[in-house]
């Protein structure tokens, strides 16, 4: 399978759900088991189709970024899972970007979605947040909101703004404190923007001979922190 094929390369995988419903309120209101189901279920399944034996799937990721507070993140205590990739950091809640934080403490930032459904308990999970990225490469507007996914920068239209916001982002990361900057794309922006595949290309050949930058996995990331 294709799964398959991406971990034998060296993809880290990790669970998105079995139903990856667009009913937000179910996952904001859902039960444990259903969690359990929803994302222990989509590693088993993973696992057993993928032939990923190696225990490697630790992290989760919920669709359309919907948090289920509590509920949620004590599942993924009692299903082993070691980190959640969901949770966004608003652009404006802080200062700098924000590093990866156990849930062991208060959050660092402000509950940018469902602001009553982020984890309020103490628990042994791992959060990399995904730093909203700044749009405001082009512009001096200080009312230009963050976007928690590339594929979510609606202002984006060609690959010179789109390599511009990389630039920008990565720079905004390297010259404050350093923390890791999420890319996350959605596959079908990438199938309708087909070109923006070789921007991000030539863009990471370019960027990876600078001093300080490396392309990881969300758990290279967390292994390298815990070091």
């Amino acid at each position: 399978t294709g799964v398959a094929d991406l971990h034998r390369r060296g993809h880290e995988i990790g669970a998105h759900s079995i139903s990856k419903i667009q009913d937000e309120r179910y996952w904001t209101h859902s039960r444990s088991d259903i969690w359990e189901l929803e994302m222990a279920g989509a590693r088993q399944i993973a696992e057993t189709f993928a032939d990923i034996n190696d225990g490697s799937i630790v992290g989760l990721r919920t669709p359309f970024l919907y948090t289920g507070g509590n509920i949620q993140f004590t599942m993924m205590d009692q299903s082993f899972f070691a980190y959640d990739a969901t949770i966004t950091a608003p652009l404006f809640s802080a200062k700098e970007p924000v590093w990866p934080y156990s849930l062991q403490h208060r959050m660092p930032h402000q509950c940018h979605r469902n602001a009553y459904k982020c984890p309020t308990r103490s628990v042994p999970v791992w959060v990399l947040p995904i730093n909203e990225l700044d749009r405001r490469q082009d512009s001096e507007d200080s009312f230009i909101t963050g976007c928690s996914l590339v594929s979510s920068c609606s202002d984006v239209y060609n690959q010179t703004q789109f390599e511009r916001l990389l630039d920008f982002n990565l720079q905004r990361h390297l010259t404050s404190n350093k923390a890791p900057l999420s890319l996350g794309f959605d596959a079908a922006f990438l199938v309708k923007n087909f070109d923006f595949v070789e921007t991000l290309a030539k863009w990471m050949d370019k960027v990876i001979d600078e001093e300080n930058v490396y392309f990881v996995t969300h758990f290279q990331a967390l292994q390298w922190i815990l070091t």
